[in-house]
């Protein structure tokens, strides 16, 4: 008898845990296919597929049959493509550099608050003029300029730079370096600074940091945080920044400056 009411209340249950979860399946999908595409403004019903794309956030095909592309200008440049300079590339380099002298320092080390561009890795400053010059970055100051260089310029400007002697560290003395930056926040997705950042395990396209301005890491680390920056591919920097806090971006920005000497 009460082996028969044991098999009884255990398919009792069984079935309950498949309504369960085939409520919560048919609650997920109203959610992810009738009430999100509804907030995003989506209108139509489409395919299964277009419906699974919107709902993931992924760009998706209008009515017309032409991708929507983001309200902003993205970044286009693919530094596979980045051509080797020309023998001459430096020199060219050297008097185009003449222009950005006042910013930039005369050789590459500012001291206006405006990044140091000595020593800094050629695909860097191919992506970010490339950036500036597409629209994908902007700057009063820089978007002008960038506008009027060819391919050539800007592939010999990343050389000239590359070619400069980096700013000098060794006599520095940092300040203790920050968890954020050493480690990273894994339970929060941020990869430790370095892991991009650094010199041997630098990423392509991710700048050395090493004797930046403070004000001016500050800055960029803000604008990523709040979307006015949107040239980093597949949103990696947005994605760390949106997620430090107001502390972790001083301390970072205060430790890469510190790697430069006093006096500089």
């Amino acid at each position: 008898m009460n082996e028969g009411t044991g098999q009884t209340s255990g398919r009792a249950w069984a079935s309950t845990s498949v309504a369960i979860a085939a409520a919560i399946l048919l609650i997920s999908a109203a959610l992810g296919f009738i009430l999100l595409p509804y907030a995003q403004g989506v209108t139509g019903a489409g395919t299964i597929w277009d419906s699974i794309c919107s709902a993931a956030g992924f760009p998706r095909q209008s009515s017309a049959g032409n991708t929507i592309a983001p309200a902003f200008k993205v970044t286009g440049v693919s530094l596979s493509k980045m051509e080797k300079p020309q023998a001459d590339a430096i020199g060219r380099g050297a008097t185009l550099a003449l222009q950005c002298a006042i910013c930039h320092g005369p050789t590459g080390i500012s001291r206006a608050d405006s990044p140091n561009l000595a020593g800094q890795y050629a695909a860097v400053i191919y992506k970010q003029l490339s950036d500036f010059k597409s629209g994908a970055r902007s700057n009063a100051i820089m978007s002008p300029f960038a506008a009027n260089l060819t391919a050539r310029d800007i592939s010999d400007l990343a050389a000239y730079y590359a070619y400069l002697p980096s700013v000098p560290t060794s006599h520095a003395t940092p300040s203790p370096i920050p968890d954020i930056v050493a480690h990273g926040a894994p339970m929060r997705g941020i990869a430790p600074c370095g892991s991009c950042h650094g010199t041997i395990e630098s990423k392509a396209g991710s700048p050395w940091l090493g004797g930046q301005p403070e004000a001016y890491v500050e800055a960029q680390l803000f604008a990523f945080s709040r979307g006015d920056r949107t040239n980093d591919t597949s949103q990696q920097m947005r994605n760390i920044a949106r997620q430090m806090s107001k502390e972790e971006i001083a301390e970072t920005a205060r430790y890469y400056a510190s790697q430069t000497p006093e006096g500089l």
